[in-house]
């Protein structure tokens, strides 16, 4: 295909400023229709943006359009009602992290997916950053060649900041009433405290549980989890310890978002900018001490001028043309919700002292 045509399942916030507005620029890519609940905003995003379709009913556009892929980015709460009628009609769809609320929902997704023979991309953006592309090059390399001998340890530091960093500047508002949608509710096997606690976990720190296994390039299991909500440990299937640490400390109008990933021999520092910074990739540290008299060397290399959101953007363009596959597909974000729901139940028998 000479270009990639696209739909807009979406354009509040996220939907407009986190994506809608990286697509736009892309050369291989058209926006061919948008369905947005809220008449105004629907009218007033394809007016800046040029989009020729404007539905209210998502049901409409997917029966009307033939498109190569969906973006729909919706609460994650929505995802369980509104995904699997996507994939009736659609080959390729991209949603916003996590998956879902509950394990058992992402499963069905994972399940709905793979029979109408669609592929589910989910929005890991921190995969797509330079950064961590450069990042995860130089961890396989180290892992294949063994020049900096074993690969030994992970620790992931998000304090809470300013997320925004002033990437909703620009956005498209109106006074229209937010219809009411199907929403997933909290896993039935909570209580309600437990069940906020959860929703919130995985809300916000759902990316970090994600980049640990990408960083790791194997799946863990948790073993310890803090009950103030600070600290939580794993371990990867080979014995390789990692830690999360949560706000820590908190940030006012900054992001401090570092990792920290240890071999025998030396060590990458990666720092990750804020979700909705634009034309900012993250940066790199790498250092080798190899011994034996060699010098040790820190080198950081210089990144391109693309942030997370719009390399994403790319990336799912890609998958639509099959170029590549998702960086993150339903199976992997399941594996996520699975320990978030393992955290979460662990800090509530911490709290129980059980």
């Amino acid at each position: 295909m000479d270009k990639v045509k696209l739909g807009f399942i979406g354009t509040g916030g996220m939907g407009q400023m986190a994506h809608l507005r990286n697509y736009a620029v892309i050369e291989n890519c058209e926006i061919a229709a948008i369905a947005e609940l809220r008449e105004k905003i629907g009218k007033g995003v394809a007016a800046r943006y040029s989009i020729p379709k404007v539905y209210k009913d998502h049901i409409e556009m997917l029966q009307k359009e033939k498109l190569d892929g969906i973006v729909a980015s919706q609460p994650f709460s929505v995802h369980a009602s509104l995904v699997p009628e996507i994939f009736k009609h659609v080959k390729h769809v991209f949603t916003e992290k996590p998956i879902a609320v509950s394990v058992e929902a992402g499963e069905k997704l994972v399940e709905a997916a793979k029979a109408s023979g669609s592929i589910h991309m989910v929005g890991y953006h921190k995969h797509s950053d330079p950064a961590t592309v450069y990042a995860k090059t130089v961890i396989d390399e180290w892992k294949s060649t063994g020049k900096m001998g074993a690969f030994k340890y992970v620790r992931i530091t998000m304090p809470s900041g300013d997320w925004i960093a002033g990437g909703f500047d620009g956005l498209i508002k109106s006074d229209d009433l937010y219809p009411q949608v199907i929403k997933e509710s909290a896993p039935a096997d909570m209580d309600e405290a437990t069940g906020k606690a959860y929703v919130s976990f995985v809300n916000y720190y759902i990316h970090q549980v994600n980049l640990m296994r990408h960083l790791l390039g194997e799946s863990y299991s948790l073993k310890y989890a803090e009950k103030s909500g600070i600290l939580l440990a794993v371990e990867s299937v080979s014995g390789i310890p990692g830690i999360i640490e949560m706000t820590p400390y908190r940030t006012t109008i900054e992001w401090q978002e570092e990792i920290l990933i240890a071999f025998e021999k030396g060590y990458i520092t990666l720092k990750l900018p804020a979700p909705m910074t634009i034309n900012r990739a993250g940066s790199v540290d790498v250092y080798e001490d190899p011994g034996e008299g060699k010098t040790p060397m820190r080198y950081s290399p210089v990144l391109p001028w693309i942030h997370a959101m719009k390399a994403q953007a790319m990336n799912f363009v890609k998958v639509c043309k099959g170029e590549i596959a998702p960086p993150c597909d339903g199976v992997e974000a399941v594996e996520d919700l699975k320990i978030a729901r393992d955290y979460i139940r662990m800090v509530a028998s911490s709290s129980l002292g059980k």
